[in-house]
This record gives C-alpha cells, sequence and structure tokens, in this order.
C-alpha cells in the first residue's frame, strides 16, 4: 500500500502556487512596486522630519503598506493574476518594510538593538536560502501562513510602538499593544523561518531524487 507522504503526495509539492501569467503590468505587480516605491518615503519620514506630522505620515504610509500587502495578494488569487514577479514582489517588499522599520526605529530608540537583531538575523538566514533553491533550479518557496501572520503581527506592532512615543494614556496603551504583537510576531518569524527550511529540506530531496532516477 501506499505511503500518504508518496511520491503523488510531493510532486503536488513542487506544482503548488503555479505561475498563471507571464504579464508584468498586472494590476497586483503595480500595487507592489508602488509599496516598494514608498519604502525611501517612510524611511525619510521616520529619520529626517522627526515632527508629529511626519510620524503620523508615517504611520499612514505603513497603514498602507499593511493594506495592499493583504490586497495585492487577494486580486493575484481572484484575477489569476499569479506571476514569477508578484511572487518575488510580494516578500521583498515586506521584508524591505520590516527591516527599514526596524534600523529606523534603534535609530530612535524606540526598539532595543537586541529585539531588531533578531529580527534582520531571521531574514539574513532565508536570504541565504535563495541561492541554495536556485542551484536546484527550484522556485521561491511560497509564502507560508504564519509567514504572513508574523508579518501581520509586526506591521501592526510597528505603528503602535511609534504611537507609544506619544505622552499620556493613549501613548502608554500603543506602547503596551504594541509590543504584544512584536512579541508575537519575532515568535511567529522564526517559527516560520523553520516551516521554510523544512519546506526546502523536502523539495531539494525530491529534486535529488528525481535527477537520481533519470
Amino acid at each position: 500500500m501506499a505511503h500518504p507522504e508518496g511520491p503523488s503526495r510531493r510532486e503536488l509539492d513542487l506544482e503548488r502556487y503555479e505561475v498563471t501569467t507571464d504579464r508584468l503590468l498586472t494590476v497586483p505587480n503595480i500595487i507592489s512596486f508602488a509599496r516598494l516605491a514608498l519604502v525611501p518615503v517612510f524611511v525619510w519620514l521616520l529619520l529626517v522630519p522627526r515632527q508629529p506630522w511626519s510620524d503620523l505620515l508615517a504611520l499612514a504610509v505603513l497603514a498602507l503598506s499593511a493594506f495592499t500587502d493583504w490586497l495585492d495578494g487577494y486580486l493575484a488569487r481572484r484575477w489569476n493574476q499569479i506571476s514569477r514577479v508578484g511572487q518575488l514582489l510580494d516578500p521583498v517588499a515586506d521584508r524591505l518594510y520590516i527591516v527599514a522599520t526596524v534600523v529606523a526605529f534603534v535609530i530612535r530608540d524606540i526598539i532595543p538593538w537586541w529585539f531588531a537583531a533578531a529580527i534582520v538575523l531571521r531574514d539574513l538566514v532565508l536570504a541565504l536560502l535563495i541561492p541554495v533553491l536556485r542551484h536546484y533550479d527550484l522556485p521561491p518557496l511560497p509564502v507560508h501562513f504564519l509567514g504572513k501572520a508574523a508579518t501581520f503581527n509586526l506591521l501592526y506592532a510597528f505603528p503602535l510602538l511609534l504611537l507609544g512615543q506619544l505622552p499620556g494614556p493613549l501613548g502608554t496603551v500603543a506602547l503596551v499593544f504594541g509590543w504584544a504583537f512584536g512579541i508575537w510576531g519575532a515568535g511567529l518569524y522564526w517559527v516560520a523561518a523553520g516551516l521554510y527550511l523544512e519546506e526546502a529540506r523536502r523539495l531539494i530531496g525530491l529534486r535529488r531524487r528525481r535527477e537520481a532516477s533519470r
């Protein structure tokens, strides 16, 4: 009797989230490009003026990024516009916002360096996985649900931590909830990293067996 994790199941692993279009200028991709273009604007608003109005605009950019992060994926699936470019742009935009935010927050003493290092180190580990996947002619791994959950937690945490710099009860409440989202987000970030590494190990093993059988 075939094992439930036999070859047929593993064959499906390599075909998940197949590209449905080769077009570059799809609506989801345009949204992702716009999100990327706002990263330097976001960093400038956080670090250069350092005024209440600039922090509020930075919050608005971050909120818009969180919304469009959900929107581009939803539209890609809904309109059958999943593209290879989109599969690369979406996680790149997420990582850039997260890394840019933690670096800017460290500079402004909003978060400690060790918290930022834990987040950046996780992204570095997964970045080193990309050339390994390319060596085996494997596409980037599809975004896992836990990875998205971690990203959403962090993107909720950052605006709250920024609001937490305000004096008074509002700042205190925002700071408490900001750290709650931040700690959960960082924990899920590393759990998702473990799942990505395990997925890569399985797919590389499958690729090796395919090549050995030829």
